[in-house]
């Protein structure tokens, strides 16, 4: 099987601050917007990636802040989630949408197994591998760890505004998102979402359960809304907001550095 991925496409994956000192691991599964050159952008124009179909607008920005914060070990996945969707299982009919919030894709309509294989080998595999290599060593050391996944939402889905400043999404462990949702429900300025605006229950969302609940580690995925972490001033104040309550949130949890 050829190769997708040539030599001047960017590497699937960035690991930053890998011996970071902090108790936690952050994941950051649409970082990046890349497109393999040879799948042409899609069919689409470069319109289209600076909008959230194809990224998690600021999200990246946050986790890198929060990283130097806090010293925390992050991973960025580099490739757009419309060439393939790191938070959904091979195979879901997210992971390789055809369409995304009125959004055709033309160079995601007619792929072989060939072609799958190739974006999950190439871009989504390397990217898992990441994450689980750091959770192992820090594991094999007996150091204490929790899995944080940064996120950000759009402010308008299919018409509908979303009234939420940030959501907390977890499934059936709730040691760290308890604290952390009454953290932030401290600063009655803000909207909190309780697996809002999107659920983790019923394993939705693959790397939260994978890398945290598999591991039977403490771990959120966090959303915040996207006009607000649009520009450098607010991804420095939600990162700035976050590092003073997340050591506190992990110290709840029974995570401690």
């Amino acid at each position: 099987m050829s190769n997708l991925l040539g030599p001047g496409d960017p590497p699937p994956v960035e690991v930053l601050n890998p011996d970071g000192r902090a108790p936690f691991l952050m994941t950051c599964d649409h970082a990046g917007r890349a497109v393999p050159k040879a799948l042409g952008r899609l069919g689409l124009d470069d319109g289209v990636f600076e909008r959230h179909v194809a990224w998690d607008i600021g999200a990246a920005a946050v986790a890198r802040r929060l990283s130097a914060a806090l010293d925390a070990p992050t991973v960025f996945s580099a490739y757009s989630r419309l060439v393939i969707d790191c938070n959904r299982a091979p195979g879901h009919r997210g992971s390789i949408p055809r369409e995304s919030d009125g959004v055709r894709v033309p160079g995601n309509a007619k792929l072989s197994p060939k072609d799958v294989e190739r974006r999950r080998r190439e871009i989504f595999a390397p990217y898992h591998a990441a994450i689980e290599r750091l959770i192992r060593a820090r594991l094999d050391a007996g150091r204490p760890l929790a899995v944080l996944a940064v996120h950000s939402f759009t402010p308008e889905m299919a018409g509908e505004k979303r009234r939420w400043h940030v959501g907390v999404l977890w499934d059936e462990d709730a040691r760290l998102a308890r604290p952390l949702l009454a953290a932030l429900r401290a600063d009655r300025t803000l909207c909190v979402g309780d697996n809002e605006p999107y659920s983790a229950r019923r394993r939705q969302g693959y790397g939260l359960h994978v890398h945290a609940a598999d591991h039977g580690l403490p771990g959120v995925l966090l959303e915040i809304r996207q006009n607000l972490i649009a520009d450098e001033s607010g991804q420095a104040a939600w990162a700035e907001r976050l590092g003073a309550i997340l050591p506190g949130a992990l110290e709840e949890a029974g995570v401690r550095r």
